[in-house]
């Protein structure tokens, strides 16, 4: 009996063995994710920097769990929810000498004190107050709803600094004229109530003619404030300075006349196909905003003056090739619209800063501000005929940038082709470049002393990031973290320490911990990868560099085979976004591919994944080397990848597919159209078939708008390219996808069938949006592409 149970375990545990290191299939790589183990996410200190929480599911529940540790005592730590996350730290407001802070919770204002530990709740309202400061007068300001109030912390007392109103100065909107019935209605209510003839005399002879309101006489000390019409705008951008004296604010008129899409859902709980609301196309009408400045010591209130901004009624260059209707962009010589993010304003409230971008996003500003007049005065000006971004840099928001002290600003700008550190004496006019070099700083933060900057950066490798410090005056780069891969770094409060998610090629992020200087090492917290992802030897994909033809270096990874098929067949992994880097140090956000290419290689293939022009990471030519032509250079990168598997790996050059979602899945028809003598077959996946029918803030930074920039749209949109599809290829596409629509695999369908192509197949997906998340739905996918790379680049 004993040697019959030891026998029926060793079976077992050979079993359980043999199932861990069985050959990869797309059915096992293509689970729930939980299979590989989660890693943590959302690390955030105690404002006290003695605990650190992240969020980790090692058991594989439902739901992930709070967890903590210590800097002395890495082991992690189930927390009590309730009780612990009100130890999470909050973003609070300092004053001048970090002794007290303001922070905002759900809805209400609050004061801490640092130095006796207390804390004092200084509002208590069922309306949200928020976005609270410190003024140089010891008091504080707080908004509630659009108006800015002052609450002085010595005498209790709150004042309201603002009136803003809706509607119109002139008075009420009159009523609308209404339809007969409405006349009949009103006349008989007339007609029938003595109180409503009353109110009609009333309002004839100008209502209550004893100058009494509703509420009796108002008190002899009231003070009336000027109200700030808002007329038919939306109210945002509240800034107030530091000393009270000007309120800063924006005013948008809605876009008008825009249509909104709507993706069908066919798959309902009600059994009837609903509506999903989605976003307007490229080239719609934008929002239009105007800053004001209301001085509360005049009383007065005057517009932001755009004209003063050096280069505002420049006219983008692509014009050139648009005659007519360049003559009359100069005829009209208007200033070009812009978006304003801030003021932000120095320590003493002496000299606000507005950044300004422009709304073709081919500028950006950097102004200071003279509130008492409304103009601007240059500090810096990055111009870019394609289109304005990069790390720390954005059309979209503020980007990285901040007071050093009441004289020096800090910013990031590609005007050296990457994105660096600048400094501008605001009071001088000097600018300093902190940092440089063919890399990029890609995010800063100023330390609370404010002596140095914390930068995350690629110095050492376009695929690797470190964190470095670097004193605020310029100096040397001190490199603090050393592992080879991608460090995200979260910061204690404190800054003695800093949280690691550290990751490699094969191997998911885990938290590490570490002090913050140079030499200290990096102690090793979370284990989270399952045994069953541990079983297999994952690969460490070839890091390569490749010129292609225009002469510029690419990076790219190799996923080498180690019995390759005997027709040497290789596939293309195209990565989405565009603006994305994948070949890099560490673990993928694209780890089902990661996986499926080693798949791939373990069935004979040679698989690349390039960093094609346009992926980030490289500098701005890189970034912009698309502008006005997608599928140009991002393309033809592809085909020089194919040639140097062809060169490097002994790769079969008849036999070579590709496939790639979203911009991958773009490139993947472009490359099957375009590019037919290289490409045997590919996959495209919620693929982008038409630019003119994609969203606005991303397509028009790279191709213009449709109707001024047409040229760009018709060379840069697979569809007009249709009738060239020579390979095999298949298209995936969600159902529900309110990014790139169903209906743009639809319209390049017809395409095919008007043409009478027939070697095009689609599969489609009821349930999916554009990134997939049912298991089965990613399983059915993957099967199709690899049936379709066995029956044609293996044959």
């Amino acid at each position: 009996m004993k040697k019959y149970l030891f026998f029926l375990l060793l079976c077992t545990g050979e079993y359980t063995f043999a199932q861990q290191i069985a050959p990869l299939t797309v059915e096992k790589i293509m689970r729930d994710p939980k299979w590989i183990g989660i890693s943590p996410t959302n690390f955030r200190w105690t404002a006290d920097s003695k605990t650190l929480y992240f969020n980790w599911n090692p058991e594989k529940k439902a739901k992930e769990e709070l967890f903590k540790i210590s800097p002395s005592s890495t082991k992690p730590i189930k927390a009590i929810d309730k009780e612990d996350e009100k130890l999470l730290s909050l973003n609070y407001v300092y004053n001048k000498d970090n002794s007290l802070g303001l922070v905002e919770k759900s809805g209400d204002i609050y004061l801490q004190n640092f130095k006796t530990k207390k804390e004092v709740r200084l509002t208590n309202t069922m309306e949200r107050e928020s976005t609270p400061v410190f003024l140089t007068n010891g008091n504080i300001a707080y908004q509630l709803g659009d108006n800015i109030f002052q609450l002085d912390l010595k005498t209790a007392e709150t004042k309201q600094i603002t009136n803003f109103v809706k509607g119109k100065a002139a008075g009420r909107t009159p009523a609308k004229s209404g339809t007969e019935q409405d006349s009949w209605l009103k006349a008989q209510q007339t007609e029938l109530f003595d109180i409503n003839k009353k109110r009609n005399a009333e309002a004839r002879f100008g209502g209550n003619r004893g100058g009494r309101g509703r509420f009796g006489a108002p008190s002899a000390d009231t003070k009336s404030l000027k109200p700030l019409y808002t007329d038919d705008k939306f109210l945002n951008g509240v800034v107030i300075s530091p000393d009270g004296h000007y309120v800063t604010y924006k005013l948008t008129t809605p876009a008008q006349n825009n249509h909104n899409t709507v993706v069908p859902n066919y798959v309902t709980s009600s059994g009837y196909t609903e509506d999903i609301p989605g976003r307007t196309k490229v080239g719609e009408n934008e929002n239009i905003s105007h800053g004001f400045v209301f001085d509360t010591q005049k009383d007065s209130v005057y517009m932001i003056q755009t004209a003063t901004i050096p280069g505002i009624k420049d006219i983008p260059d692509f014009y050139k090739e648009y005659p007519k209707e360049l003559d009359t962009l100069k005829k009209k010589n208007t200033d070009r619209p812009v978006n304003f993010f801030g003021p932000t304003w120095n320590e003493n409230g002496t000299t606000g800063i507005v950044i300004a971008t422009s709304l073709d996003n081919k500028d950006r500003w950097i102004l200071k501000l003279d509130a008492s007049t409304g103009k601007f005065s240059l500090v810096d000006r990055q111009q870019d005929e394609a289109w304005i971004g990069g790390p720390g840099i954005s059309g979209f928001f503020q980007g990285s940038a901040g007071w050093i002290d009441n004289n020096r600003f800090y910013y990031q700008s590609e005007a050296t082709g990457y994105s660096h550190l600048y400094v501008a004496n605001i009071s001088t006019g000097d600018k300093k470049q902190l940092t440089s070099g063919k890399w990029e700083v890609q995010s800063a933060q100023l330390s609370k002393d404010k002596s140095t900057f914390y930068i995350k950066a690629n110095k050492e490798h376009p695929g690797i990031t470190n964190f470095f410090k670097i004193n605020v005056n310029g100096g040397e780069l001190s490199q603090i973290t050393t592992m080879k891969g991608l460090n995200d770094i979260t910061l204690s409060p404190d800054e003695k320490y800093i949280a690691i998610n550290y990751s490699f090629m094969n191997k998911p992020g885990e938290l590490y911990i570490q002090q913050n200087k140079v030499g200290a090492k990096a102690l090793k917290v979370t284990e989270s990868t399952s045994a069953e992802f541990n079983s297999y030897k994952w690969r460490e994909p070839d890091m390569v560099t490749f010129k292609n033809r225009y002469g510029a270096d690419v990076y790219a990874r190799v996923y080498k085979s180690e019995n390759p098929n005997a027709n040497h067949p290789a596939v293309v992994f195209v990565h989405g976004a565009g603006y994305l880097q994948n070949v890099h140090f560490g673990w993928s956000t694209y780890f089902r591919e990661f996986m499926f290419n080693n798949l791939l290689a373990d069935n004979g293939y040679t698989v690349i994944d390039i960093d094609y022009t346009g992926s980030s990471g490289y500098g701005r030519d890189h970034r912009t080397g698309i502008y006005r032509h997608m599928g140009g250079k991002d393309l033809t990168d592809q085909v020089d990848g194919v040639k140097f598997l062809v060169e490097k790996y002994g790769v079969n050059p008849k036999h070579v597919g590709l496939y790639g979602g979203s911009y991958g899945g773009f490139i993947t028809l472009m490359a099957m159209f375009n590019e037919s003598d290289v490409f045997a077959s590919g996959a495209a996946l919620r693929s982008v078939t038409d630019w003119a029918h994609y969203n606005h803030g991303y397509t028009s930074n790279i191709l213009n708008e449709p109707f001024n920039d047409p040229i760009a749209y018709k060379r840069s949109s697979p569809i007009y390219f249709a009738d060239k599809l020579k390979g095999n290829l298949l298209m995936a596409h969600g159902m529900v996808d309110v990014n790139v629509h169903f209906q743009d695999i639809v319209r390049i369908s017809q395409r095919f069938i008007e043409l009478g192509k027939n070697n095009w197949e689609l599969a489609v997906y009821p349930v999916e949006d554009h990134g997939f998340i049912e298991p089965s739905s990613w399983t059915d996918e993957y099967k199709r592409i690899f049936k379709l790379y066995e029956n044609t680049l293996k044959k």
